[in-house]
């Protein structure tokens, strides 16, 4: 059995950032185990500029922003164990994990940050009828095909869903001579970044249909067409809004769940809305020396703020590891008021000597709202937005002076206010 300090499992920005940040922080023996052949995670294929504007100040590719933790990697003794699927965790804290050249490995560490990233939702967890065609898939596995090994995936495409990676891929496969008839979008609001949909569709005159759903598929052994239908307010499809448009191609996005499998191996406790594991401010999870970052924890809008959260984890693991974590800890819960989906992390320690910055989402488009936070129905945050969007990720800060106020039956809650 191989032993270490800290075992980081993802080799995405998140891993790299969090095992960077442990090292840096004076832990000596730290091994990352990645999946792919690789280093880089999803951003290998993710060939368009918009990276590193807030953590490097200037845009990059998501291939350049990986290159620069992959070269700090290895200017450190950092191991990393590439083509590496790890299989299972224990409540000890030993990582069973397989490759091609050490066979089945077990690793016993001190501290695991669990940096998986997250995957894309199938066709298979969608309801739409219809023949099982080729030319129907996820946005992601498009984008691989495309950027990756130079395949086009058809000619003519409807996209069903406006995530980020469909606004995105809208706009490649029409730069690389595609027909993008549409955006299909269920929701009232796009789930996308505001910037997206301006450069992505808006630029190329691709229209974005809310309220819309492909309700049926086409076709034997190709894709031929889809049928598509507008749905009331309740979800419910519209009677005499069906209409058939004609393509090769049906790309999804709709929507990435956190690769939590092994987090539940160890009876982590998962949030219901993001997915991921419930934390408190340093990025540990209920299972103590387990930190969580990244998309696994919740999906980012940005790999800058994937990359500021997984150095809070690495340096929390840090921390744990050398003895340096704070044994004087009174958790409270967050809470998600009126207007407000999710909150990470879920409970904060009161007695930390830090400020903390909350992060959440809000279920619906506001303009000119307020975000309000009330510690013990006293407000203590109030502050006007111009927007606020679901696609949007949005935080604010709990002061180390509003933590004194608080004891262990203080309730703080984030709402917004119209």
């Amino acid at each position: 059995m191989d032993r270490y300090d800290l075992v980081v499992i993802g080799g995405g920005p998140a891993g790299m950032a969090a095992a960077l940040k442990a090292k840096e922080c004076g832990v000596k023996k730290i091994v990352v185990l990645e999946r792919a052949q690789t280093l880089g995670g999803i951003l290998e294929q993710c060939i368009h500029a918009g990276f590193g504007l807030h953590y490097f100040g200037e845009e990059l590719t998501g291939p350049e922003y990986a290159a620069r933790f992959i070269s700090l990697i290895e200017k450190t003794d950092i191991e990393v164990k590439t083509d590496t699927m790890a299989l299972n965790i224990s409540e000890d804290k030993t990582v069973t994990a397989v490759n091609t050249k050490d066979g089945l490995l077990e690793i016993r560490a001190k501290a695991i940050v669990l940096a998986m990233g997250c995957r894309e939702r199938p066709r298979g967890a969608l309801s739409i009828a219809g023949t099982r065609p080729s030319g129907i898939m996820t946005a992601g596995q498009a984008q691989a095909f495309v950027n990756i090994t130079g395949y086009m995936t058809g000619k003519t495409v409807v996209i069903l869903g406006s995530g980020d990676i469909g606004l995105i891929m809208a706009r490649r496969m029409t730069l690389e001579g595609a027909k993008v008839k549409m955006v299909c979008e269920l929701m009232p609001y796009s789930g996308g970044l505001t910037r997206n949909i301006v450069q992505c569709l808006d630029d190329f005159d691709i229209p974005l249909r809310l309220n819309c759903t492909v309700v049926e598929t086409h076709g034997k052994e190709r894709l031929e067409g889809v049928t598509i239908q507008y749905v009331d307010q309740n979800m419910k499809p519209i009677p005499g809004t069906r209409e058939y448009v004609q393509c090769d191609t049906l790309l999804l996005s709709v929507g990435l769940i956190p690769e939590n499998e092994l987090s539940k191996d160890i009876g982590i406790e998962l949030d219901a809305v993001t997915g991921g594991p419930k934390v408190d401010q340093t990025r540990q999870t209920e299972r103590e020396g387990v930190f969580a970052c990244g998309n696994v924890l919740q999906v980012h809008d940005l790999v800058d703020y994937v990359t500021e959260e997984s150095m809070i984890a690495g340096r929390s693991a840090a921390d744990y590891i050398l003895g340096k974590s704070s044994r004087d800890a009174e958790f409270i819960e967050t809470i998600t008021g009126e207007g407000v989906r999710y909150i990470v992390p879920q409970r904060i320690n009161i007695k930390s000597d830090e400020d903390i910055k909350l992060y959440f989402r809000v279920g619906a488009i506001y303009t000119n709202a307020r975000v309000i936070v009330t510690i013990d129905n006293k407000e203590v945050y109030n502050k006007r937005k111009v927007k606020l969007a679901p696609g949007e990720m949005e935080n604010v800060k709990i002061t180390t002076d509003m933590m004194k106020e608080m004891n262990k039956d203080s309730k703080l809650e984030i709402r917004i206010k119209i």
